[in-house]
């Protein structure tokens, strides 16, 4: 949860100017948060930010105070609003009765939306560490939010999924791209900048893995092909034929058993003159053909 936390840290960076925005941002706050119905509204978290920046945004978009604040000190506090004259005009500020919903009517503006996505993430949202993958999501306990929330944000421009999950209805981007684009919408630069470089580094590292991976398996295959040329190397000397074959292809069988760890280009090299990688590993397939030939039937 590092990662979310210091999404969240940034985004709580945002400053509360308008109160329309204020307003937007706790709806979005509200809606995906503890809990939220006639009775009450509990917003529980551990983040520092979030929990200095919810009494300045509800101060400035009802003019309300909580009910009850996190104890000093406190890892996981708990923000209530329980009055009832409260609850009413919070209900009323956004047009709501007795079901829970998201009132597009409040986030006609495009700043309001960005507002309204940027406090439900604040509250329900969370993103893993891109170094560890690519996910981002935004839960809310209210099915219709559920719901509605996709059509928002495909109005924004984005493109979710959904899922339901122990009956919460979740809401997640699972492309780092995606990811980028909607931090940076809600006012997160620095992270989806971390996103993006998260994602070079994963592929630099991806590529050098599977450059090594075939490097040694190159190496595999010369290791192997040199083990079978000195076989037939040793084959042709036990049988007194190597001391007769034509000056090339003792040179060749010479610097096979010198230098077993070079590869055929590295060998060609050494030649008196030099040859091709092609040249001298058509000399070692005529040496281990003689080879063959040599051994009885």
């Amino acid at each position: 949860m590092a990662f979310s936390a210091d999404v969240k840290q940034e985004l709580c960076r945002q400053p509360v100017n308008r109160r329309c925005c204020a307003r937007a941002e706790a709806y979005g706050v509200l809606l995906f948060c503890t809990a939220f119905d006639r009775r009450q509204a509990r917003i529980v978290t551990e983040c520092g930010a979030l929990k200095e920046r919810l009494p300045l945004l509800f101060r400035k978009a009802f003019k309300l105070s909580f009910d009850q604040l996190p104890e000093p000190g406190e890892g996981k506090g708990s923000f209530l609003v329980d009055d009832p004259e409260k609850l009413r005009a919070i209900f009323h500020a956004f047009g709501l009765e007795w079901d829970v919903h998201i009132n597009l009517a409040v986030l006609e503006e495009e700043h309001c939306r960005t507002a309204f996505l940027r406090g439900a993430f604040l509250a329900g949202g969370s993103v893993t560490d891109p170094m560890k993958g690519y996910h981002l999501e935004l839960v809310t306990s209210h099915y219709h939010v559920g719901r509605e929330l996709p059509a928002l944000l495909r109005e924004a421009g984005f493109e979710p999924k959904e899922a339901e999950r122990k009956g919460s209805r979740v809401v997640y981007f699972k492309q780092s791209d995606h990811i980028e684009d909607f931090l940076t919408y809600l006012g997160a630069p620095v992270s989806a900048m971390a996103v993006m470089n998260a994602k070079l580094e994963r592929d630099l590292q991806g590529r050098v893995n599977r450059q090594v991976n075939c490097d040694s398996a190159n190496l595999d295959k010369t290791v192997a092909a040199a083990r079978e040329q000195l076989a037939a190397i040793g084959r042709l000397e036990e049988s007194g034929r190597l001391d007769f074959l034509p000056d090339k292809l003792r040179e060749a069988a010479r610097l096979r058993v010198e230098h077993p760890e070079l590869n055929l280009g590295q060998l060609g090299a050494l030649c008196e003159p030099g040859v091709s990688k092609s040249a001298f590993n058509h000399r070692m397939r005529k040496l281990m053909e003689l080879a063959e030939s040599a051994e009885p039937s």
